[in-house]
């Protein structure tokens, strides 16, 4: 690469940030469905058409937000997950509950990201296949953190009713072929119950309600990882 070359690539990058930073800027201001190409180009100083270079669209810059998004709370629940590991590494509970923390401080940090993924949809917006991969982080995670459990025999499966037999073994097979099909449906309860616990309180549906949410999440993260089978270490 030439000095012109890496010039413009630089260039390109930092604009690129620029336009991200000033869209998650309206975000915050005027919530997803305003977000306007134009509008940030006119705070930027920049034409609509300079802009359309980096984002032909308004849905192609929120998918960029979007997976931005998804890679910055996958990468602050794998660094607390990295982080418990080498602290407990034969307590899978304390693993799971790392996890878990390390979503709702993100969250409570960026609730206006957090909304973009978490919240309601966008009103004429399909989110495209590039998004699928940055959501999955913190399932697989969680996912892999029971199955490092379930190796070490540090999982009491949870009872599966009749009823939700069939839907266990499609869902194990697609997206754990390797563990029980009940520890798969808990596994996917105990997710869905995680970003519940969050968005309640991101969206302020606690307020007047919960008053010290550091410890009742601390206590209902650690009971769906037990809900979820995982054991406490002896």
């Amino acid at each position: 690469m030439t000095t012109v070359q890496g010039a413009r690539a630089r260039a390109r990058v930092e604009i690129t940030a620029a336009i991200k930073d000033e869209a998650r800027r309206q975000l915050a201001a005027e919530g997803a469905a305003k977000l306007s190409l134009r509008a940030v180009a006119r705070e930027l100083g920049m034409v609509s058409s300079a802009l359309y270079r980096y984002f032909p669209s308004r849905d192609e810059l929120l998918t960029a937000l979007i997976i931005d998004a998804y890679d910055s709370v996958g990468a602050a629940a794998e660094q607390a997950h990295a982080a418990a590991v080498r602290a407990a590494p034969a307590d899978h509970l304390v693993q799971w509950t790392a996890v878990c923390r390390a979503v709702r401080v993100w969250a409570l940090a960026h609730p206006h990201e957090y909304a973009l993924i978490y919240g309601s949809p966008v009103p004429g917006y399909t989110a495209p296949r590039d998004t699928v991969v940055p959501a999955g982080r913190v399932a697989l995670l969680l996912v892999g953190t029971a199955r490092a459990a379930y190796e070490a025999e540090g999982v009491a499966l949870p009872p599966l009713p009749d009823v939700l037999a069939p839907e266990a073994e499609r869902l194990a097979a697609d997206v754990a072929p390797d563990l029980p099909p009940a520890l798969a449906v808990a596994l996917a309860s105990a997710w869905a119950q995680l970003f519940g616990l969050v968005s309640f309180e991101v969206f302020g549906q606690f307020n007047r309600v919960v008053e010290d949410r550091d410890a009742f999440f601390a206590v209902a993260a650690e009971r769906l990882g037990r809900e979820a089978g995982l054991l406490p270490r002896p």
